[in-house]
């Protein structure tokens, strides 16, 4: 199966001006989605998605190949699926792999982990996330956590699809698997200046140091 690495990243950001080469611990955002994808050794290959000149000449200088993305494509209303639906139809992928630089984190080999799931129990979707156990206040009358069943949240780390899912409009097939990852590897999406600041204190702290911890 001809599985591919899609990082999309437009220059536009309502949030955060060209977010997507924001500094975190002296490198730009897409440089630790890059790095992450660089070192899976399943993936058929692996692009970074944008319209930007700027973002692809940084994506370039990390190793990363980059697909032109339509200006169609890039505005505040285009949706991830008609981005990756452009990539399936530049790569002739099987299945896309999203892997949103706003969770940039992911654990080491964790994109191969994916991939041999997915192979293995032939779901038509995957994604990573954790059990949490918040709901709205006011719908489980004050019931202790330990009651809650709790709900699978996909943190946006990594999202496998089928191409003809996708193709369809589908974020979803029929048949998904839940990808369970440490909680610490979750905390932050980086989504405002506030969640930058976080993941580049924590980065500096070396709470991601696998031998740390």
């Amino acid at each position: 199966m001809k599985i591919i690495g899609i990082i999309p990243a437009r220059g536009g950001s309502k949030s955060i001006k060209k977010k997507n080469i924001v500094k975190i611990y002296n490198k730009p955002l897409i440089y630790w989605t890059i790095k992450s994808a660089k070192e899976s050794k399943l993936l058929y290959d692996f692009y970074l998605s944008t319209e930007d000149p700027e973002i692809k000449k940084v994506a370039l200088k990390y190793g990363c190949k980059v697909i032109d993305r339509p200006k169609k494509f890039s505005k505040d209303n285009s949706s991830t699926i008609s981005v990756l639906q452009h990539c399936i139809s530049v790569t002739k992928a099987d299945a896309i792999m999203c892997l949103q630089p706003t969770s940039p984190i992911r654990p080491k080999g964790i994109i191969d982990i994916a991939i041999k799931k997915f192979l293995k129990f032939k779901p038509d979707s995957l994604a990573t996330g954790r059990t949490l156990h918040n709901y709205e206040w006011g719908k489980y009358n004050n019931i202790g956590r330990q009651k809650l069943s709790g709900w699978f949240w996909d943190d946006g780390s990594i999202y496998l699809m089928k191409s003809k899912d996708l193709m369809k409009g589908k974020w979803t097939g029929k048949k998904l698997y839940k990808l369970f990852v440490d909680k610490k590897y979750s905390l932050v999406e980086c989504d405002d200046k506030t969640d930058l600041k976080i993941l580049d204190k924590l980065i500096r702290l070396k709470y991601y140091d696998e031998k740390k911890n």
